[in-house]
């Protein structure tokens, strides 16, 4: 193991040599939809939108960063928050590098921050039997793993995935120094999914009612309530006007 390898490891994962535990996902989730069904199996009674968030600046230290929710920007820019709504249209650019004392970074794309991972965690622990046994996939299009032979990929579409296994409580692990973190996370019991895809700053999750309920009421995350059906690209917002496109 190297200082590339992220913690992985430490955190208890290991690597799966088959992904036969998630042949359900490949089997239901929508092909090229470009919708939440795409990227989560639309098995699930209900679906969530957890925004990931920009960042400001507030001082000269490493630690000295706030977080800065969605509604916050669109409400500072005359936008309407709502659950389709794009970065890009509730900013009214694609290329804005910051907007002073609002928001410096924008928010990661293909990455749900490790503290959103963990209040996420915090929260899918209570909807599922077990917490100690779920799947982590990481995108392969990523290329920050030394794969050894024989590892089988699970395949979505234009997603090959490397599997890992382990508690819940790494899903805030990184796979490489770069902060690479799981593209999808489920429990044993399939009870839920999480889909973070490579392109999006947002992450899908499905669960049951009160799963989602419980996420979107979570104060440490900003989420809201989406129909497997709705649209993740650039030009999804149909309620502010849409920016030239990325």
């Amino acid at each position: 193991m190297t200082d590339l390898d992220g913690d992985w490891r430490a955190r208890g994962l290991t690597m799966c040599p088959d992904v036969e535990a998630g042949r359900w996902i490949t089997e239901s989730v929508r092909n090229f939809e470009h919708d939440v069904g795409s990227l989560v199996p639309p098995v699930f009674a209900a679906y969530a939108r957890v925004f990931h968030p920009a960042e400001l600046v507030t001082g000269p230290g490493p630690t000295d960063r706030r977080i800065v929710r969605w509604r916050d920007v669109a409400a500072a820019n005359g936008a309407v928050a709502h659950p389709a709504m794009e970065w890009g249209s509730i900013v009214g650019s694609w290329d804005a590098s910051g907007q002073p004392e609002l928001w410096d970074s924008a928010p990661e794309v293909g990455l749900l921050p490790a503290s959103e991972a963990r209040a996420l965690a915090m929260v899918l622990a209570d909807f599922t039997a077990t917490p100690d046994a779920c799947r982590l996939a990481l995108c392969e299009i990523l290329n920050v793993l030394d794969v050894p032979p024989g590892i089988e990929r699970l395949h979505l579409p234009a997603r090959p995935m490397v599997l890992f296994c382990g508690p819940l409580s790494a899903a805030d692990a990184r796979f490489s120094s770069f902060g690479h973190g799981p593209s999808l996370w489920w429990p044993d019991d399939r009870s839920w999914c999480v889909a973070t895809d490579v392109d999006l700053m947002t992450t899908y999750v499905g669960g049951g009612a009160g799963c989602v309920r419980a996420i979107v009421e979570c104060p440490d995350l900003e989420a809201l309530p989406v129909p497997d059906t709705q649209k993740v690209t650039w030009d999804s917002d149909s309620v502010n006007p849409l920016p030239t496109p990325p």
